[in-house]
């Protein structure tokens, strides 16, 4: 087993509590993990991108060559087709739909609707409207992970394992708002 995985959005979305979910959940399954956190501007609005690497077998770098990687969890669409040329041919784009504007130039919609309609394995889903209708505003992140579940080849149950107990000691309704979520994600990607 092999999963090298890019999460990418910008600072204060949850993307590195998303490693964190993934990493406690392969640990748990004696998998080996390497993680390298790349920062673009290190506060909210910045750019954050995250490199995780999976693997039965004991891994040496922590860092994804272009072309090498097997799944692109995308905070934010601009930000899954920046890291575009990282992905393997048969890999996975997953991504909000959403656009986080923090930049003056940035692109028009149609055009990155148009480019991520090109890749072979994407999925595209509203996860900030999905968790504010479902009450779980704080846990869009924890949706566009669910969506990615099968992608990353982790079972589901790991992944809730996983979730109660990096946020178990944030108490019973922050655990219960991510398993709601989790299980939003899992259902919109089907």
């Amino acid at each position: 087993m092999k999963t090298d995985i890019i999460l990418c959005g910008v600072g204060g979305q949850g993307i590195l509590s998303i490693a964190t979910i993934i990493g406690e959940a392969a640990m748990n399954e004696n998998l080996y993990i390497k993680q390298a956190e790349v920062h673009g501007m290190s506060q909210r609005g910045g750019d954050v991108q995250s490199n995780l690497r999976i693997s039965s077998e004991p891994i040496n770098s922590d860092l994804i060559a272009k072309g090498g990687a097997d799944v692109i969890i995308s905070m934010e669409p601009m930000e899954a087709l920046r890291y575009l040329p990282y992905l393997n041919k048969e890999g996975w784009i997953i991504t909000s739909s959403t656009p986080f504007v923090n930049i003056p130039n940035y692109p028009d919609m149609e055009k990155i609707n148009a480019d991520l309609a090109k890749i072979k394995n994407v999925i595209v889903i509203d996860i900030e409207k999905m968790a504010k209708e479902n009450s779980v505003p704080r846990s869009a992140n924890v949706i566009l992970l669910g969506a990615a579940q099968k992608a990353l080849g982790i079972e589901y149950s790991k992944l809730e394992d996983a979730i109660r107990r990096v946020f178990g000691r944030k108490g019973e309704k922050i655990v219960d708002a991510n398993i709601k979520a989790l299980a939003l994600g899992r259902e919109a990607q089907k």
